[in-house]
Parts: C-alpha cells; sequence; structure tokens
C-alpha cells in the first residue's frame, strides 16, 4: 500500500509539471504576472510586518524610559495578547501560531484556508503581539502572509491548482527573502522544506519569486517603507547589505572544534524542540480552544518575567545584537539562551502569532558564543565564526534544514568566506539531531494540531452538538491521485480545497 501511494504521488508530480510547463506555453503572461505581484505582495507584507514591530517596540521602550518596568510589561503583554487574540480568534482563526504549519499543511492537500484575509489579520496581529513583548519573531508570519498572499493572486489569475500549490510554496520563500533579505535562503527553504521538490520547472518559479520578493524589498526601502533602508541607493543603485561585518578567520584545525560545536547544539536544539511542543500540548489541555484567555495570561506571565530582567532583555534585536558583536561575557550568554529557552515555548504556546526562527538564531548564537570562549580559555584557540555558526546550527536542528540555515546566517554577513564553517555546524547538528528524531519541530507541530483538533471535535460530538468545521479548520484528506482522464485539463482543481470553479 506503501509504494502504492508512493506511485500515485510520483504520478500525481508528473501531471502537475505536465500542467505548469502547458501554463507556462500558453498563457506565460499569467505565470510572469503571478510572480511579479506575489514577490512584491511579500516583500510589502515583509517589510510592513518589520516596520509595524519596530514602532511598537520603540514604543514600549519609550514607556520603559520614564516607567519602572513591573508597571509596564506585564500590561502591555496582556493587553497586546487581548487585542491579537481577539482578532485572530474572530476574523481568522487561521492566523494563529507562527504559521508555517499551515502552509505545509495546504501543500500536503489539507483544507487550510488562504487568502488576503488571513494575511492581513496574521499582519496585524502579529504585529501587535510581537511589539507588545512576546519573544517571537516576523518569519513565521512572513511565510504564511507570502503563500496567502500567492494563493490570492493566482485565484485571481485563474491558475491551475498545480500551479498554486508551487506558487504558494515560492510565496513562504518569498515571506524568508524580504524579511532576512535572503533571497538564496528563501529560495531553498520553499524547495528544502515545503516542496521537497527538485524539478527544473519548479525551480524555476521559486527562484524567480524569492529573488522578486528581495527586489521588491529594497525598492520599498528606498520609498522610505522599510526602516532599515534596505540595499538599493538613489545613486548607486543596488548595494550589498551587511548586517554584521566580522572578521572571519577560518583555518583547518577550525574543522574540528565546529564539529564538536554542530553537536552541542544538536543536542539543544532537539531538548528546544521537545520543550516547545510539551508546552503547546499543556496549552492544549489547559485551555482548548480558549485562544484569547490563553494570550493574555501568556502575555502578562512573559511581561512579568522579563519586568526583572536586565535592561538587555527588554529589546530582542538588541539582544541579538549584543550576541552577534560577541560582546556577551559567559552569564550574559547563558542568561540569554536560558531566558529565551523558556520564554519563546511559552510564548509559542500561547498561540500567538509569531515564529520561531528569530529566536533560535538568537539561542544558537548565543551558544555559539559561550562555547568559543570557553574553548579560548582552555586551548587558546577559537574559530572567529563560533557565533554565527551556532545561528545556523540551531535553526539546522530545529527545522531539519541544513541549507536553508547555513544561507540564512550567511546573510547577515554576506561574507562567502563565512559559508564553510557555518555549513560544517550546521550539517554535524542536524545530523545529530536526527538521531533523536528524523521530523523537524513544523512537521511535529502540525500532528499534533491535527489530533488537537480530533480531540475538540470528539469533545464537542460527545456535548450533543453537530460540529461545522470552522474557518480555520485543518481537515486531513487522503492523497488522490487525479484521474489520468483528466490530466489533460489544466484548470482541474483537485487538491484545492477552497476552489469555486471545480
Amino acid at each position: 500500500m506503501v509504494v502504492l501511494s508512493e506511485l500515485k504521488q510520483r504520478r500525481h508530480q508528473l501531471g502537475s509539471s505536465r500542467s505548469i510547463r502547458r501554463l507556462l506555453e500558453r498563457r506565460w503572461w499569467v505565470v510572469v504576472l503571478a510572480l511579479m505581484l506575489t514577490g512584491l505582495g511579500a516583500a510589502l507584507t515583509g517589510v510592513l510586518f518589520k516596520a509595524g514591530i519596530k514602532i511598537l517596540s520603540g514604543w514600549r521602550l519609550e514607556l520603559l524610559a520614564d516607567l519602572p518596568p513591573w508597571a509596564v510589561l506585564p500590561g502591555l503583554g496582556a493587553l497586546g495578547g487581548l487585542i491579537s487574540g481577539l482578532m485572530v480568534a474572530y476574523l481568522a482563526p487561521a492566523a494563529g501560531g507562527s504559521g508555517i504549519t499551515h502552509i505545509m499543511g495546504f501543500l500536503k492537500h489539507r483544507a487550510v484556508p488562504m487568502g488576503l484575509q488571513v494575511g492581513l489579520v496574521k499582519l496585524v496581529a502579529g504585529i501587535v503581539a510581537i511589539g507588545s513583548g512576546f519573544p517571537l519573531g516576523p518569519e513565521g508570519p512572513a511565510v504564511q502572509m507570502g503563500g496567502s498572499v500567492a494563493w490570492q493572486m493566482a485565484r485571481w489569475l485563474k491558475a491551475p491548482v498545480a500551479f498554486r500549490r508551487v506558487i504558494v510554496a515560492a510565496g513562504g520563500g518569498a515571506g524568508i527573502a524580504a524579511v532576512f533579505s535572503a533571497p538564496i535562503g528563501g529560495f531553498v527553504y520553499a524547495v528544502e522544506e515545503l516542496l521537497h521538490s527538485a524539478r527544473p520547472v519548479v525551480l524555476l518559479l521559486v527562484i524567480v519569486t524569492t529573488f522578486w520578493a528581495d527586489a521588491w524589498a529594497d525598492v520599498l526601502g528606498l520609498a522610505g517603507l522599510n526602516s532599515s533602508g534596505g540595499g538599493l541607493d538613489a545613486t548607486q543603485g543596488f548595494q550589498l547589505e551587511r548586517e554584521y561585518t566580522p572578521l572571519v578567520n577560518f583555518l583547518p584545525i577550525d574543522l574540528g572544534y565546529l564539529i564538536g560545536l554542530g553537536v552541542v547544539v544538536g543536542v539543544l536544539a532537539e531538548l528546544y524542540c521537545r520543550y516547545v511542543l510539551a508546552m503547546q500540548r499543556k496549552g492544549n489541555a489547559w485551555f482548548g480552544d480558549h485562544l484569547v484567555l490563553r494570550m493574555v495570561i501568556s502575555g502578562g506571565v512573559l511581561g512579568g518575567v522579563y519586568a526583572f530582567l536586565p535592561e538587555a532583555f527588554h529589546n530582542l534585536e538588541g539582544l541579538q545584537h549584543l550576541i552577534a558583536d560577541g560582546k556577551a561575557d559567559i552569564p550574559m550568554a547563558l542568561g540569554t539562551f536560558t531566558v529565551l529557552f523558556f520564554s519563546t515555548g511559552l510564548a509559542a504556546a500561547s498561540g500567538a502569532p509569531g515564529g520561531l526562527f528569530f529566536p533560535m538564531l538568537i539561542l544558537g548564537g548565543a551558544i555559539g558564543l559561550a562555547c568559543g570562549i570557553w574553548v579560548e580559555a582552555l586551548t587558546g584557540h577559537v574559530p572567529s565564526t563560533y557565533v554565527f555558526a551556532g545561528m545556523g546550527a540551531f535553526v539546522a536542528s530545529c527545522s531539519r534544514t541544513p541549507i536553508t540555515a547555513m544561507f540564512l546566517a550567511f546573510a547577515l554577513t554576506k561574507d562567502l568566506l563565512i559559508l564553510k564553517p557555518i555549513l560544517v555546524a550546521c550539517l554535524a547538528s542536524f545530523l545529530v539531531a536526527r538521531l533523536f528524531d528524523d521530523r523537524s519541530i513544523y512537521e511535529r507541530q502540525l500532528g499534533m494540531e491535527l489530533l488537537e483538533e480530533d480531540h475538540l471535535e470528539a469533545r464537542r460530538e460527545r456535548r450533543g452538538g453537530i460540529h461545522h468545521s470552522w474557518e480555520g479548520s485543518v481537515r486531513r484528506r487522503k492523497f488522490q491521485a487525479p484521474n489520468p482522464s483528466t490530466q489533460h485539463k489544466s484548470t482541474d482543481n483537485r487538491g484545492d480545497p477552497e476552489s469555486d470553479d471545480r
């Protein structure tokens, strides 16, 4: 049965490739327009997301300058959780959480709501939650927003379903590209994590979309919408934008040190994954589908915890700069790891719109910095790439995507020499993490969400009510290969649960 299912999926993939090539031949302008609009939509939502978070975070820091933290942070956290939770619960339930699992569910032929409403709610609710103090990042929402915009564009243009699935994955990668200024990282992520495909026509569509998104983000920066300015100068054109410029030295002896770092990070990253999943299960068991209450309590608790921490912890972006620049000592690095390890698990369990890639980068960088200081004290030598290698290794272990992690960490420096040491640490941590579990944290989250939904549905049925699936439901659907007699129809909509032109 497993072999038969794999054969059906392979035949379906071949049919999808043929339908996409047919679309390129007959309606190439639809493809070009969809890719351009998807890149623009992903860049616009990503830029607005980062700008909104920066504005709210700046306002929160201004309040902290005038008032004591215990009087500001718990109240802001609870208020942000209330507003964000109400928006998600009543406007678009599918906009909760990181968003990556929703795109993965859609690509696995599950009925997941897509479209501009989900993307807009994700945008505003995510800004409110992260800006009010939830220690999460913009990359998960950027993936979901990019995928939602891509789906809407393809539907407006009446593209076939095979193309919609590819462009949704490309939109997710475009979101990564726009947020991290990493078009290659976004491209590899869409292929490595979302599509699991290396078909040439698919690779072409994805890489064009992600590079469009990065270019559009730079243009929006020139227009003043991107607070970081972007990589486009009015007089000199596109520029190489580097967030950090470390001194990189890579010696042959560093290979052993980097493998050792990868082993340490791989173990810690798997512990982190299990902790986050355990917190999410506890949240589901304690609160069920009471999302608003869960987010209000989580926001208040997080604010209360951060209120009694040093001032450096009140600004997550500033904390990343402190770690990446190597200006933290061992107590600060380990303290950063400990605080983010536990607080991001609570934030993820709350269901707040926010991603884990950004906290993962800081967690990995903190471990890399602490290990580097220890190694230097013991041996007198330490690789200068330990911080960024640790960043990439932690992401690789959690997401099981070592190539994506390498390019995301590389995007922070844009230094080609740093690629090799980062890749060594990423591969080592990836292999160690796979010894514990083959699945990424997002694959496990997706399975847990489906199981929890089944439990909620069974609970409602036991109470005697008839449950009609809410709009944000993620329902399982058995894979069905298209009928050979209908494969020639490029407008076949099997696999798109929301298509109205079946």
